[in-house]
């Protein structure tokens, strides 16, 4: 296999210096993870994010992840008066199954660089780097959070989120107990938390008048009263079976994206006169399922998008970059079944067949010294047109003279399986549900392929199925 070109990352920061040139002028850049429990892919999108914040002037991070933990990330990298007093402890009161996915010593290790890059800058708060949820799982959360927010700035005007709270009281925080319920009766609680929402938006200028960090925290409130709103649909949707929950979800992350873009570009001058780029430049952490192009997989043909469609095709492909990753062997954080506590699982090497096989075993210049290290491809050319369904490749390769950029003849325009794990795994069953069809260059703008990865750190000791599953690095003290 020699057709697929790429530079060996060789384990440093300066591996990345060719992505990084891929981004260019791009506002937003989405990095995935094959797997969800993977301390390689935390550690890489850490020090790419790292340097685009440095070096580019991105603005935030926007994970997938909910709202209201992530705003308390937010809320200490920026030293709001009412923020935790570490890292650590804000991560470690993230609660809601699966804690792994962001209550992890290596994002311990991130949110404390933000707090001091932050801590290092002029101006105003809300211009700091920030932190953030995209997604719709937060329906108790949220609503808890609105009526926090109510108790302090309004208590008069409590009545709308208190009812939407008490509509969904009976059914004791199981989201599958409400999906059942409205499944079968005409009754929910959708009246409630638009009301909610409503009453909030009506109240915007008395609400960011006098208080300090007004307008962020109001943002804040009204975010959560989007995400209860969209979540409710979410749990009546999702007993439907079909594609529409997550579609839905996707949407509601690209829409929430779009609400952060908006409200850091408040006031900042966009140098486009406001047609389609910008001032405000965006990452985005999310599983390769979300930021991959759904187009260019199997995803399409059962009527599924997903984010880094929908980003590619509201913002265009000149100011978006998906980053994918991938490995071919290791250990990874999971779980067997949905709910039970996680455990250390080994990652078998991935099958005969597949995208992943193929770039572990990928050498050039007639040398098999490559096989099993890192590799960085970078596939399409900063140059590349808007509109991603009717871009003549082998015309654009000969408009440009940019390295990485193929055709479609060329061998990584194969359809072919690339690993997927969630927070839910199994290594017996994974070769027959957890390889996605995928045209990687098609996909992906780029693709980080670690050889072998390790199972990331998590905080919550309790939750490990035992005491051996612990990774090495496992933090000791508080």
């Amino acid at each position: 296999m020699t057709d697929l070109n790429y530079t060996l990352l060789n384990g440093s920061s300066q591996g990345l210096d060719l992505l990084l040139d891929r981004v260019g002028e791009s506002q937003i850049v989405l990095l995935g993870e094959a797997f969800h429990g993977t301390s390689e892919f935390y550690k890489w999108r850490s020090e790419i994010s790292k340097r685009l914040i440095k070096e580019k002037g991105f603005s935030f991070i926007a994970v997938e992840g909910d709202w209201p933990d992530c705003f308390e990330v937010n809320k200490y990298i920026k030293g709001f008066s009412d923020s935790s007093q570490s890292a650590y402890k804000v991560l470690h009161s993230f609660n809601r199954w699966p804690t792994w996915m962001w209550a992890n010593k290596e994002m311990v290790d991130l949110i404390e660089w933000i707090k001091v890059h932050n801590n290092n800058m002029d101006g105003l708060r809300k211009d700091k780097g920030g932190f953030y949820g995209l997604d719709i799982y937060s329906l108790w959360e949220s609503l808890e959070a609105i009526i926090q927010y109510l108790k302090r700035v309004d208590p008069t005007a409590l009545n709308n989120a208190v009812d939407a709270f008490d509509c969904f009281e009976p059914y004791n925080k199981d989201v599958e107990r409400y999906a059942h319920a409205t499944a079968f009766v005409p009754d929910n609680c959708e009246d409630e938390v638009i009301e909610t929402l409503a009453s909030l938006r009506n109240k915007h200028d008395a609400y960011t008048k006098e208080q300090q960090n007004k307008e962020e925290k109001y943002f804040n409130a009204e975010q959560n009263a989007i995400t209860a709103k969209e979540a409710e649909k979410y749990y009546r949707t999702m007993m439907k079976g079909d594609v529409n929950s997550w579609n839905l979800r996707d949407t509601h992350m690209m829409n929430t994206l779009e609400r952060l873009i908006d409200f850091h570009n408040k006031d900042k001058d966009t140098g486009d006169g406001g047609v389609g780029v910008t001032g405000t430049k965006a990452i985005v952490w999310a599983h390769n399922t979300h930021i991959g192009d759904a187009r260019f997989t199997d995803m399409a043909k059962s009527g599924m998008i997903n984010l880094g469609q929908l980003v590619r095709e509201k913002r265009g492909s000149k100011n978006t970059v998906l980053v994918g990753f991938s490995t071919y062997s290791g250990s990874v954080i999971a779980s067997k079944q949905w709910g039970e506590k996680m455990e250390k699982m080994d990652v078998p090497p991935a099958k005969d067949g597949s995208w992943d096989k193929v770039l572990h075993g990928l050498y050039k210049n007639n040398s098999s010294d490559d096989i099993g290290k890192d590799k960085l491809f970078i596939f399409s050319s900063p140059h590349q047109k808007d509109d991603h369904n009717n871009t003549d490749k082998t015309t654009q390769k000969k408009k440009n003279n940019y390295i990485y950029y193929y055709d479609d003849d060329t061998e990584n325009e194969k359809t072919m399986g690339q690993r997927a794990i969630g927070v839910v795994y199994n290594p017996k069953y994974e070769k027959y549900g957890n390889y996605v069809p995928t045209k990687l260059s098609s996909r992906y703008d780029a693709l980080l392929f670690i050889d072998k990865t390790n199972a990331l750190s998590p905080l919550h000791m309790q939750e490990i199925k035992n005491d051996r599953d612990l990774p090495e690095t496992f933090p000791s003290g508080v």
